[in-house]
């Protein structure tokens, strides 16, 4: 007589008894951090779940993508989002269901790929109450850059400047902003001519009252 097959939780409970912690082997060179990676965790329950018979097979809920600057040189990062079930099988083919959330940025093609890893290593850790000894999660992050001016910000400053603009020599710093910002690419060539007008119409009205010395155009050198 044969013994009757594990349930899954009876089986995820052998599990727990015989993984009890996960090895830091891996190293955060930027933060200074030893850590558990997905491939340690891995390597670590991999042979005890095949030993009782667990299978843990994800289901993708949901998928979000975006794009985020990071640091001071405001390098843009893919930025993915994932939400995934995993069920949890036991020999008798029963079942139970664990959901997390995985999070990661990359600058290339990998986002995805890290978010899922994350994910799964979340969920193993949580669902078998591994201990992780790991700086909490508020002791490090990100700083997320804050957005840069857009055409029409740049444009509605400018003009705005312009308006305010006290003396002939404003008048100069703003004419060579302008021709910065086109430089740059924020405005176009039809947004600095128009800005260009403008600085004229402004020379205009501070011109010099009648009896004094007539001004030059800012643009002179």
């Amino acid at each position: 007589m044969t013994d009757k097959p594990l349930s899954v939780v009876q089986a995820i409970t052998e599990v727990m008894r015989e993984v009890t912690k996960v090895a830091k082997s891996d190293r955060n060179e930027s933060q200074g951090f030893s850590f558990r990676g997905i491939d340690a965790t891995v390597n670590a329950v991999g042979p005890a779940l095949r030993k009782h018979g667990v299978i843990v097979v994800p289901i993708v809920e949901s998928t979000e993508y975006g794009t985020v600057e990071v640091g001071r040189n405001r390098t843009q990062m893919g930025h993915v989002r994932v939400t995934v079930t995993y069920r949890w099988y036991g020999p008798d083919g029963s079942s139970i269901d664990t959901r997390t959330v995985g999070e990661a940025f990359d600058a290339g093609d990998k986002a995805s790929p890290k978010a899922m890893s994350v994910a799964f290593r979340i969920a193993l850790l949580q669902a078998l109450a591994l201990p992780t000894d790991e700086p909490d999660v508020d002791s490090h992050a990100y700083e997320r850059a804050r957005p840069g001016p857009t055409r029409d910000d740049a444009i509605a400053a400018a003009h705005k400047a312009i308006a305010a603009a006290p003396t002939i020599e404003r008048l100069r710093e703003l004419l060579a902003l302008v021709e910065q910002r086109k430089t740059d690419g924020l405005i176009t060539e039809e947004d600095a001519t128009s800005l260009g007008a403008a600085i004229e119409g402004r020379l205009v009205e501070i011109s010099t009252p009648p009896g004094e010395r007539p001004v030059s155009d800012p643009r002179e050198s």
